[in-house]
């Protein structure tokens, strides 16, 4: 309730895939995520710099904060699955002053491209976008424009699917 489309870049995972990542010693922090329309609207402005991005809602759980701090803190690296928890977790910590993820509710408009700083997300388990997207924008501004291009020539030479049930690729 609240999301105008499935987050689906979970949907890879079944009960019995987290669980094997479980047992491997991998944490799961589970954040509520709300997917807004503008996640899937083009980018229409002449520089990409003036594009506005659509506020989407979450809430992270004092729980949750406290796994991914943990982590941070540690030196692990922060694995998020979709591009919304991406822009989630880093417009919590690019708003808190000590750079940190806190609990809470709000609404996250961060639009990611190509030069922007990651402070929380290390990698990033995503299914294959649309060109001239921000979600696209999103991965090339964290795997790299090239490496992210080759990817894509690659997973269309090959036959993947793309879109919502296509084949997913993890983005460092």
């Amino acid at each position: 309730r609240g999301s105008v489309a499935a987050p689906t870049a979970g949907l890879h995972f079944t009960p019995e895939i987290l669980h094997t990542i479980r047992e491997r010693g991998v944490e799961i922090a589970e954040i509520t995520l709300h997917v807004g329309l503008g996640t899937f609207q083009p980018i229409h402005a002449e520089r990409v710099e003036e594009h506005v991005l659509h506020r989407e809602r979450y809430q992270i759980t004092d729980e949750a904060a406290a796994q991914l701090n943990r982590a941070l803190e540690a030196g692990r690296r922060v694995v998020a699955v979709g591009t919304t928890t991406v822009r989630t977790l880093e417009f919590v910590a690019s708003r808190s002053d000590d750079g940190r993820i806190h609990p809470g509710r709000g609404e996250a408009d961060l639009f990611i491209y190509p030069g922007f700083e990651f402070r929380v997300v290390g990698a990033l388990l995503t299914n294959f976008h649309l060109p001239e997207s921000t979600l696209l924008m999103l991965v090339c501004a964290l795997g790299g424009k090239a490496n992210v291009l080759k990817a894509y020539a690659h997973a269309v030479a090959a036959g993947y699917r793309f879109y919502s049930y296509g084949d997913c690729m993890l983005v460092e």
